[in-house]
């Protein structure tokens, strides 16, 4: 897969992308449909440093053609070298790579585009928008932000395993059934947001769902409620078909 990844290989080249390989050491079934992979890095954190949310691109044969998809690190040790990845498990090329990956398997890697600080000053609330696609990047960020309390509008179930590191007391947790592609957790949030940011002296909202709900609702969140962008963070991490 290394010699050709097509346009989308060529314009990562130009931006001056870093590629490496990663290899599988353990697999681990959360649930029936969120699978755990730990890898080795082949030399990436040493190179590139260390962020929350810190997400890479992971490249997949599909139909004899390159695929990339972006994943969230979780848990980087960078004197080890390792850390792990988690997939919610659905139809697809990258879904069916995890599904089968066992130790000793390797996967390509590029890694472009992703970076994240965490605000200053710190937020007095967070308010997050999340699904099991971005979980490994919501826990990465409430695990940054360290004592900062948080709202969660989480787009899916919560008691069905799902390795979440939320704290009781600190975090509190809003499970939304996903319903009219996602429509229902924007109307969520719209109604119960303006709200909660009223009582925040330091608000900070972070958006991580399909690319429709995160658009709509980062655009909610910037142009109607009037957050200054310095205070708001969106990222689509998948796109409804």
């Amino acid at each position: 897969m290394g010699q050709g990844r097509g346009w989308e290989g060529a314009v990562l080249k130009l931006m001056r992308a870093k590629d490496f390989e990663f290899t599988v050491t353990d697999a681990e079934d959360v649930t029936a449909d969120f699978r755990r992979l730990r890898l080795t890095d082949g030399g990436m954190l040493a190179a590139t440093g260390v962020h929350p949310t810190m997400w890479v691109r992971l490249w997949f044969e599909n139909a004899g053609r390159p695929h990339q998809r972006a994943y969230t690190l979780v848990d980087p040790d960078p004197e080890a070298g390792t850390f792990a990845m988690e997939f919610a498990l659905h139809e697809g090329c990258a879904s069916d790579w995890a599904r089968a990956a066992k130790p000793g398997d390797t996967i390509e890697a590029t890694v472009q585009g992703t970076g994240f600080e965490v605000p200053r000053p710190l937020p007095s609330r967070v308010f997050a928008v999340a699904d099991p696609a971005s979980l490994p990047a919501l826990n990465s960020l409430l695990d940054a932000l360290g004592p900062v309390p948080a709202t969660v509008w989480f787009e899916g179930g919560t008691d069905d395993g799902l390795p979440f590191r939320t704290v009781p007391g600190r975090h509190e947790v809003r499970a939304v059934p996903r319903r009219d592609a996602g429509a229902h957790l924007v109307a969520r949030v719209k109604e119960e947001l303006p709200g909660l940011l009223g009582a925040a002296s330091e608000p900070f909202v972070w958006i991580a769902c399909d690319t429709a709900t995160t658009r709509a609702l980062g655009s909610y969140v910037r142009k109607e409620l009037g957050l200054p962008k310095q205070r708001v963070n969106s990222l689509g991490y998948w796109r409804a078909t």
